[in-house]
């Protein structure tokens, strides 16, 4: 069993900045594609951004493509999801996920672990 803790949410300002961390608890982390993905109140839970397990494949929502940047340092098992010129609409639940055994990478039903979750605020 992989457990998954994501930090880093918060309150911020339109066109403000965070980052959210994730760290796996296996080291097996290094051998799982990564994903993060978010809900907003009474949305479905959509996603955001892939990185393949060699950090060789990256992709993301169209809707993030251009601000939101993932990474992965394997040796801290530990991914990240940088997040600039934030807008209201980014205000969500935003989700670590890992373990993808099945499906497209944007398929949050094809992921087996996932982190309990982080609070992002965006203000206008």
């Amino acid at each position: 069993q992989v457990q998954l803790v994501e930090s880093g949410g918060g309150l911020v300002q339109a066109g403000g900045s965070l980052r959210l961390s994730c760290v796996a608890s296996r080291r097996a982390f290094s051998i799982n594609d990564m994903a993060w993905f978010r809900q907003a109140p009474g949305k479905k839970r959509d996603f955001v951004a892939f990185i393949s397990w060699s950090a060789g494949s990256t992709s993301y929502a169209d809707s993030v493509k251009g601000r939101f940047t993932i990474s992965r340092d394997n040796a801290a098992s530990t991914v990240y999801l940088q997040m600039n010129s934030l807008k209201p609409e980014d205000t969500a639940v935003y989700y670590c996920a890992g373990g993808r055994f099945h499906g497209s990478s944007s398929d949050p039903t094809g992921y087996a672990y996932w982190g309990q979750g982080t609070q992002v605020t965006v203000s206008s």
